[in-house]
């Protein structure tokens, strides 16, 4: 029963529920069908709104692009009022206000770049082709407008600011006369040495201002402008034909001449020198003062064109350069002779110390011609002056010259080469140089030594062979004497000293001692051969006087006074002929004759204490013994004194 009643409780419940699935399905399909109806009338209001839609986009679009246009009206009319300012300004010309002008060039180019990108403007080409025309007539004015800026500003240098750009110990004195150029290049002193070389290497020196700093950005801005033309090549032909003629006027003023080889083969050696000590300095001047203050100038006015500014700067220097380097080259290939080679090792100094300048000064590819000529140059000096180094060693040693030296005094070829010797030792430092070019770097101190040490062999052979022209033996060896030690004493007293070494001197020392040896025998054996008392005592024969006369016994009146008449006319002979020959170095000559005096005033001190009396007991004493000992040493202080003949029989 309890069953029954459960089943009937659930029975109702699903009942109820059917009932509420129904209801709820019911629902469903109503509001389906509210949906489905809401949805045919929203497509019919989207379908009645599709036209009011278009209309509505279409007027947007077209506000916008009615917006879009006028603002491109509004670009392209302010492009033309730009353009109509800067057409304004071109027809006026620069003169008025140059940086204005510039201004309108750019704003030429601005159109000119906004019309050619702007296709879809109808009168674009011809705006276009206006607007390039206008440009062309600007940049045309530009050119006559830099030419002619470029002209007013260009004057040659005149010979006295450029010597105030020089350092204080090459300017010219105050007081050289005249105002010309060349005479104040004179005035510069040409001295030679290691020191002053070395101070001018660290010398300051002042370009020139060769346009004035104010005008450069002016002329800056108009080359930029051309450039940005396309006009370089009528900037470049402007350029070289106004600065080059200036720059050959400022180095004609200052003395530099167009010679070629001929002229110079043609010259005095004393005028060719002088223009060689002149061309130095115009190489100073031209390279560390105008190039350098031309260069400056090029790379103002070019500054951002770099190749531009090299090749201006090369056509402009061009000519100049050739000038000066083609005098160096025709001294170099000249004939060699040995007055040449310090004139050689000048020129070649000069180009070595302008070495790193020439690059600097004239760099790039533009130039390349330019530094390769003065490289070649340098290359060339060093040829020629080694060249003529082993022409002077040759020529010393075959030196033919008949210069007679009849007093056996220094001969000029020994003072000659010694002066030249010791000229070379000023220049050590550029001979070292010079040897590098040919020789490994370690070797140039041992070669420098071993050329003056040849050159020193080559004289002393020279001066063996002239030795011989004389007849009297003694002579030979006093010549020899007197140049070996000139060559001795100038060689202690030099640098030259360093590179020969102390054997080289103590070994030449010895031999002026052998030659002074070698005279005094030839010179006075004979006479002392007189004066030998074995001689005259072992003679005997003829009458002889008693031991009341003091004399040794066998000796006869008539040997003693034959004795004295060969001693008296010896002696006088060899007064006459050695008073007119020379020592010229004092020191030696004192020495030479207290040598002589040495030998010969004992021996005839000792000649006349033993066989004086014998004489003297006879008649006319005086006849015989006419010299005291005093008397001899006084007439040996004339000896080697170079007296002539006349001063000699006084």
């Amino acid at each position: 029963m309890g069953v029954a009643v459960g089943m009937d409780a659930l029975s109702e419940r699903a009942a109820m529920m059917r009932e509420s699935v129904q209801k709820s399905q019911t629902i469903s399909d109503s509001i389906v069908s509210i949906l489905g109806s809401f949805d045919h009338r929203l497509s019919a209001l989207e379908t009645a709104m599709r036209p009011t839609q278009i209309r509505t986009h279409s007027i947007r679009r077209a506000h916008e692009n009615i917006d879009k246009t006028l603002k491109a009206a509004e670009v392209i009319l302010a492009q033309f009022d730009l353009y109509r300012q800067a057409e304004g300004k071109v027809l006026r010309g620069p003169q008025e206000d140059l940086e204005s002008y510039l201004e309108s060039i750019d704003q030429l180019r601005s159109n000119i770049r906004f019309f050619s990108s702007n296709k879809s403007f109808k009168s674009n080409d011809g705006v276009v082709n206006h607007a390039n025309n206008l440009l062309a007539k600007a940049i045309s004015k530009l050119e006559e407008e830099f030419k002619q800026l470029l002209s007013s500003y260009s004057k040659p240098v005149e010979p006295d600011r450029l010597f105030d750009g020089l350092p204080n110990s090459l300017r010219p004195s105050s007081g050289s006369p005249g105002n010309q150029a060349d005479s104040s290049i004179k005035a510069l002193s040409n001295n030679h040495s290691e020191h002053q070389n070395s101070n001018l290497e660290t010398a300051v020196y002042t370009p020139p201002t060769l346009i004035p700093p104010r005008v450069l950005p002016l002329l800056h801005d108009l080359a930029q402008q051309m450039v940005q033309a396309g006009h370089q090549q009528q900037l470049l032909k402007i350029y070289r034909e106004t600065r080059s003629s200036v720059f050959e006027e400022s180095l004609r003023k200052l003395g530099v001449e167009k010679l070629s080889k001929d002229d110079v083969q043609k010259m005095q050696w004393e005028v060719l020198e002088a223009k060689i000590g002149n061309w130095i300095h115009f190489m100073r001047i031209a390279v560390k003062l105008l190039f350098a203050g031309e260069r400056k100038v090029c790379d103002q006015i070019f500054q951002g064109f770099d190749s531009l500014s090299d090749q201006c700067f090369a056509e402009v220097t061009a000519s100049s350069v050739s000038v000066l380097l083609s005098f160096g080259e025709a001294i170099a290939r000249s004939k060699r002779s040995p007055e040449k080679l310090f004139v050689l090792l000048d020129m070649y100094e000069i180009m070595r110390e302008l070495h790193s300048e020439i690059e600097t000064i004239f760099k790039g590819k533009a130039c390349t011609e330019i530094r390769e000529s003065a490289l070649g140059l340098t290359k060339r000096l060093a040829q020629t002056a080694q060249e003529t180094f082993g022409d002077f060693e040759e020529a010393v040693e075959k030196d033919a010259t008949k210069t007679a030296v009849s007093d056996g005094t220094v001969h000029p070829l020994t003072s000659y080469v010694i002066n030249y010797v010791k000229f070379l030792f000023d220049y050590q430092s550029t001979l070292k140089q010079l040897f590098q070019e040919f020789e490994n770097e370690k070797e140039t101190t041992s070669q420098l030594g071993s050329v003056t040490m040849r050159i020193m062999q080559a004289l002393q052979t020279n001066l063996d062979g002239k030795s011989k022209q004389y007849k009297d033996p003694a002579l030979t060896h006093l010549f020899l004497m007197n140049n070996i030690h000139y060559m001795v004493r100038s060689v202690r007293r030099s640098e030259a000293k360093d590179l020969l070494g102390d054997d080289w001197v103590q070994r030449h020392r010895r031999i002026v001692q052998q030659h002074a040896n070698q005279y005094k025998r030839n010179a006075w054996a004979k006479i002392l051969q007189c004066l030998t008392i074995q001689a005259l005592t072992s003679s005997g024969g003829g009458s002889t006087v008693g031991t009341d006369g003091g004399n040794s016994s066998g000796v006869s009146r008539a040997m003693v006074k034959d004795r004295f008449k060969t001693f008296n006319m010896q002696f006088e002979e060899l007064h006459q002929k050695q008073s007119q020959w020379t020592v010229p170095d004092t020191e030696l000559r004192e020495s030479l004759r207290l040598a002589v005096a040495e030998v010969l005033l004992p021996a005839y001190r000792n000649f006349i204490k033993r066989f004086g009396p014998l004489v003297e007991s006879g008649k006319n004493p005086q006849k015989y013994i006419r010299f005291t000992a005093e008397d001899l040493e006084r007439m040996l202080g004339e000896f080697f004194e170079g007296r002539t003949l006349n001063e000699a029989k006084r």
